[in-house]
């Protein structure tokens, strides 16, 4: 009988790598098909006016960046202070961390009544008591019945934004009590809070950086405010809570700090810890300058998830967990932009600019991701984005404060 085990082993391989590369492929085809590319809902606001001139970063290649997002943030803004996430649909309500980060934006180029607008609308609508809502309507301040749990890092983003304006502080005391009382009031035996939906806008079961991180700015800010307007008892009961949660999120996230605590740590051979569970988040920015005091390990498990987030197409994803669309959101990549500018990083603080720069819409807006093919998707101008964006030119500019 003729033997043909010689043949059989030259082709072998080769079917294999075609079997694969078929299944691969097919598993790219499913994926698009689960994941299709999202598209530009709306680009731009009727009627808004670009300011001319200079203004904010004048003389730098980023000037008309902060122009056009300015403009944007200026439409978005209504009489009463409610600053919209977005104009359009689901996106036309007022989420307190958008919000807070469009009051420090302003702060951070010296629009000060402006930024007193949108605290102010924050001060009317503020809970006496309990979390923050997820959003709320901008004409009425109630809060929309839609299913959306309460969100408790709101707490931490509205004290982090009255502390980083520095101004009226007395009239916003009641707000900054109120939300560092709920940070403490959610601490468990462990020193961490309960879990919380974050800016993913969904249900968690267990704890995640998006709310600590944001807890931890909020009670070191309230510390501060506490402290500069005398009402030491407030001051150091929030100061012992910001001890047991520091303690706490090292324990539990330390060193890698994913979304949710790592299961276990390990020591590897060299001498250094590395987390087990847990998967990257781009919150983790959040943990280092400009909302804390910048550590070495926290630097680089912010460096580290970049390259992790980091999509094929330039931008960042939110999270390992997120869909693997490879579509890229602007304001987790803004967020990686002003953590580089605000550590003195200031080539990937640039990269990542120039990136968001050259991926506007057709009408200078900041969309709020961009496709797998660099196209603008979702939502133009988000509020989020652009306020990042303002924070991260000033941080090149000139060190932003930080708690």
């Amino acid at each position: 009988m003729r033997d043909n085990s010689a043949r059989r082993i030259r082709w072998y391989p080769a079917a294999v790598i075609a079997a694969l590369l078929a299944i691969l492929a097919g598993g790219t085809v499913s994926n698009l098909e689960r994941n299709p590319q999202p598209q530009l809902v709306a680009d731009g606001i009727p009627g808004r006016p670009v300011p001319p001139g200079p203004g904010p970063a004048a003389g730098t290649p980023y000037a008309e960046l902060v122009r056009y997002a300015l403009a944007d943030l200026d439409a978005l803004t209504l009489p009463n202070g409610a600053t919209l996430a977005g104009w359009d649909g689901p996106w036309r309500f007022v989420w307190p961390r958008d919000a807070s980060f469009v009051a420090a934006a302003r702060c951070a180029v010296g629009q000060y009544d402006e930024a007193a607008q949108v605290l102010g609308f924050l001060d009317r609508v503020r809970p006496a008591a309990g979390r923050w809502a997820a959003r709320y309507v901008a004409e009425t301040g109630a809060v929309p019945q839609d299913g959306r749990e309460d969100q408790l890092d709101g707490s931490g983003w509205v004290v982090w934004a009255t502390w980083f304006c520095g101004r009226d502080l007395e009239r916003y005391w009641p707000m900054v009590k109120e939300s560092a009382d709920q940070i403490v009031a959610e601490l468990r035996d462990d020193g961490l809070p309960g879990p919380s939906p974050d800016y993913w806008e969904k249900p968690e079961s267990e704890v995640t950086l998006g709310t600590v991180a944001p807890l931890l700015t909020g009670l070191r800010s309230g510390v501060a405010i506490a402290r500069k307007l005398g009402h030491s008892a407030e001051g150091d009961r929030w100061r012992r809570a910001l001890d047991r949660l520091s303690t706490a999120t090292e324990r539990r996230f330390a060193p890698d700090y994913p979304r949710t605590p790592a299961e276990a740590v390990s020591l590897l051979e060299g001498g250094f810890d590395i987390g087990l569970g847990g998967s990257a988040d781009a919150i983790v920015t959040v943990l280092g300058p400009p909302f804390a005091p910048e550590r070495p390990v926290v630097t680089a498990a912010i460096e580290r998830s970049h390259r992790v987030l980091t999509q094929p197409n330039g931008g960042v994803t939110p999270g390992e967990q997120w869909r693997a669309d490879g579509v890229a959101w602007t304001p987790q990549t803004a967020l990686f932009a002003l953590s580089a500018a605000a550590r003195g990083d200031r080539a990937t603080a640039a990269e990542l600019l120039h990136w968001l720069d050259t991926h506007r819409t057709p009408s200078g807006a900041l969309p709020e991701k961009l496709n797998r093919d660099l196209r603008p998707a979702g939502e133009a101008p988000l509020g989020w984005t652009a306020a990042v964006v303002i924070l991260t030119v000033a941080a090149l500019e000139k060190p932003l404060p930080t708690p």
